[in-house]
């Protein structure tokens, strides 16, 4: 089984390059199942209607969110959808599913969206209690967790914690791919940011002027995301077929 996990996804110009390549990445890599982050989707925050399904269109499988997932009204005409994830500690009255189980080549799939709280704007419970409040409960073969998070030493907290409970957990958020791939002590898959899948020449995916003058002059000013040519970043956790253990990490840096 191999699963693709595809960075946060920015802007018109992520979704357009993501439409175009990941069919291609899907048949050459031979991939199995398909996790987009996409909560950047809408102009660098949350998530359209048409952003929704042409992601899905393009061979995604479920679309996890982040800490933009109210960032546009259109959500909420598909947020209870089990192929739309926003994270599972935001709250269990809030809208929409933490997590999703599908069936794929005869496993149970279990994808559960987690937001992390150090430096994070948006507020959400203890993402370590809700984890284990969700694995009490899930029965499936396979099981990722997308960690939405904005510190390092906060993902790799997670990644400990759930060594050998989960099959493999993966950073986003940051838009930066780290070099830092592995499968840790008791068997579970781990990278602590997977990148970002938009604009190249940018700051993170946003416009640099516009980045620039706000870090320069600390007036507040809304960033909008850049155009030009796009990268996608992701990376593909294989995983036996057999016992459903970790066996190789590969990052995609297109």
């Amino acid at each position: 089984m191999k699963v693709l996990a595809i960075g946060d996804v920015i802007g018109k110009t992520g979704v357009k390059r993501l439409s175009s390549d990941l069919p291609k990445i899907i048949k050459d890599k031979v991939i199995d199942f398909v996790i987009v982050n996409g909560e950047n989707a809408g102009d660098g925050f949350g998530i359209t209607d048409k952003q929704y399904k042409d992601i899905l269109a393009s061979g995604a499988d479920v679309i996890t969110m982040g800490d933009h997932t109210w960032g546009k009204k259109d959500i909420f005409g598909f947020i209870d959808e089990d192929t739309l994830l926003r994270p599972a500690n935001l709250g269990e009255k809030v809208p929409g599913k933490g997590y999703s189980i599908f069936k794929k080549n005869g496993k149970k799939i279990c994808v559960i969206s987690l937001i992390g709280r150090t430096f994070m704007s948006v507020l959400s419970n203890n993402p370590f209690e809700c984890i284990d409040r969700i694995l009490k409960k899930v029965e499936a073969d396979i099981i990722i967790v997308d960690f939405h998070a904005e510190a390092t030493a906060e993902k790799i907290a997670m990644a400990r914690y759930l060594d050998g409970r989960v099959t493999c957990i993966y950073g986003t958020h940051t838009h930066v791919q780290t070099a830092d791939e592995k499968i840790l002590d008791k068997g579970t898959g781990y990278i602590t940011d997977i990148g970002m899948t938009g604009p190249v020449n940018s700051v993170i995916g946003m416009d640099i002027e516009v980045s620039l003058k706000r870090f320069i002059t600390s007036i507040p000013e809304r960033y909008k995301y850049a155009e030009g040519p796009a990268c996608i970043n992701g990376c593909i956790f294989e995983i036996n077929d057999e016992n459903c253990k970790m066996e190789k990490i590969e990052r995609v840096n297109l």
